[in-house]
């Protein structure tokens, strides 16, 4: 991976955690928490998607999946932490 692709990743990575912030309303966790949220949230997007069957391409597809697993990321964060 060079250094530009890296730099992709965590622009994305900090994209999609900030926006999933947005969307459940969170306070958000800095632009460390949000690039960490992101990625994982990728990683978990991209599982799902894979078992459903879907998949994106491009910027815009990345992004969108990625997102979509941090919102899911901190849904579940919010379930463990009403426990």
């Amino acid at each position: 991976m060079d250094i530009i692709s890296l730099i992709i990743f965590l622009a994305v990575g900090a994209l999609a955690g900030w926006m999933a912030g947005n969307i459940m309303k969170g306070s958000g966790f800095g632009v460390i928490g949000n690039i960490i949220v992101g990625i994982i949230g990728a990683v978990l997007g991209g599982f799902v998607f894979g078992l459903l069957g879907i998949t994106t391409g491009g910027l815009l597809g990345a992004i969108i999946m990625a997102t979509i697993g941090a919102v899911m990321l901190l849904f579940l964060i919010g379930l463990i932490k009403k426990t």
